[in-house]
């Protein structure tokens, strides 16, 4: 079930809708089998500092967020299969398609406001 979740950036605010993977199984499992993430969704993996690419199959951004939601990193285009990403202090990881961080202008130190 996706939740639609905003985010603050420049004076701005931006939806986006996830879904979240806060059990073990759930995180194991995240976005293997999928096809496609669609554009405008994520899938939210907490707790999560780092994430792999293998039996995926396609690429992915991942946004990592510390414990007050906030964006410490950004890793775009992460292939599948060959891709594996870590951020040391991430509270959190959401992954996007591939291209959706720069189309909805994302930067470090945007806000995630997940209980809005």
């Amino acid at each position: 079930m996706f939740r639609e979740i905003f985010i603050e950036s420049g004076g701005s605010k931006k939806k986006l809708q996830i879904e979240i993977a806060d059990s073990f199984l759930q995180r194991f499992l995240g976005l293997m089998g999928r096809k496609k993430m669609p554009h405008g969704q994520g899938l939210l993996l907490s707790p999560c500092n780092s994430i792999h690419m293998l039996f995926m199959r396609f690429a992915i951004d991942a946004v990592y967020l510390d414990k007050n939601c906030v964006v410490k990193k950004i890793v775009s285009n992460l292939r599948p299969w060959l891709g594996m990403s870590i951020c040391f202090g991430a509270e959190s990881v959401i992954e996007l398609a591939a291209g959706e961080s720069a189309r909805m202008n994302l930067k470090i130190g945007d806000k995630f406001l997940l209980n809005q």
